[in-house]
C-alpha cells in the first residue's frame, strides 16, 4: 500500500479520528516538535520553578486543571490531545503515546514508569508496511489509580476510583471502584467502605499543613 494513496482520500486526522489505518503527515509532524520542544523544557525545568512548569503545561496539554503535579521525566508526542483535571498527581517518567484523546480526571494517581496508548498497529504485517497504525480513544476517570509500571493500551476507560495493580498490561475496560491487576489487567475484587477501615484519616491539622504549603 502507497502510504499516500489511501483509497477513501480522507485526511488523516479524520482517519484518526475514526479509528482507521492512517500514516504520520507534515502537519501532524510539526505538532510533534513543538509539543517535543515544550516537553523538553519542562523536562529541563528544576524542582523550585514550578510556576514555569504550570505555564508548559498550559501550552503543552488541551486542558490542564488547578493543583496537577507532574514529575519529570515526561515523554510525549502531541500534547494538545491529551486533558488532564484538578488534582491530578503524576509521578516520574510517564510515557503518552497521545496521537489521539487521552482524558485523564481529576484526583487521579499515576505512579512511576506508567504507559498510556492510544495508538495501536494492525496484527498483520501486511497491513503495516510504512507504520500504519489506529487510534482509540483512552479516559482515566476521577480518582483511579494507576500502578507503577502499568501499561494503559488503546481504547481503555478505567473506572471511577478503580486501582490498577503494579506491572499490569490493561486490554480491556476495567468498571469502577475496583481492584484489577495482571497481564492481561482483570478485575480481582470490588473496592467497597469496607477498605475505609485500612486507616484512620489523616488529622485535619496535618490536612491544613498541607493546603497551606
Amino acid at each position: 500500500m502507497d502510504k499516500n494513496n489511501f483509497s477513501d482520500k480522507l485526511p488523516m486526522a479524520k482517519r484518526r479520528a475514526q479509528g482507521l489505518l492512517w500514516v504520520d503527515t507534515g502537519e501532524n509532524l510539526d505538532q510533534q516538535i513543538s509539543a517535543r520542544t515544550l516537553c523538553r523544557q519542562f523536562n529541563q525545568t528544576s524542582p523550585n520553578e514550578n510556576e514555569k512548569r504550570k505555564e508548559l503545561w498550559q501550552k503543552l496539554f488541551a486542558s490542564c486543571g488547578k493543583d496537577v503535579w507532574i514529575e519529570p521525566p515526561l515523554t510525549l508526542a502531541m500534547g494538545n490531545t491529551v486533558t488532564i483535571g484538578d488534582g491530578t498527581y503524576i509521578n516520574s517518567n510517564l510515557t503518552l503515546v497521545d496521537d489521539y484523546k487521552i482524558n485523564i480526571g481529576k484526583g487521579v494517581l499515576i505512579a512511576p514508569n506508567v504507559v498510556i496508548s492510544a495508538t495501536n498497529h494492525p496484527l498483520h504485517y501486511k497491513l503495516r508496511p510504512h507504520g500504519e497504525m489506529y487510534c482509540k480513544e483512552v479516559t482515566i476517570e476521577d480518582y483511579a489509580w494507576i500502578g507503577s509500571n502499568a501499561v494503559i493500551c488503546a481504547g481503555v476507560t478505567v473506572g471511577m476510583g478503580a486501582v490498577i495493580g503494579a506491572g499490569s498490561v490493561v486490554t480491556r475496560d476495567i468498571p469502577p471502584m475496583c481492584f484489577a491487576a495482571g497481564a492481561p489487567c482483570k478485575v480481582i475484587r470490588e473496592i467497597t467502605d469496607d477498605d475505609l477501615q485500612q486507616f484512620d484519616p489523616l488529622p485535619e491539622q496535618a490536612e491544613q499543613e498541607y493546603a497551606d504549603d
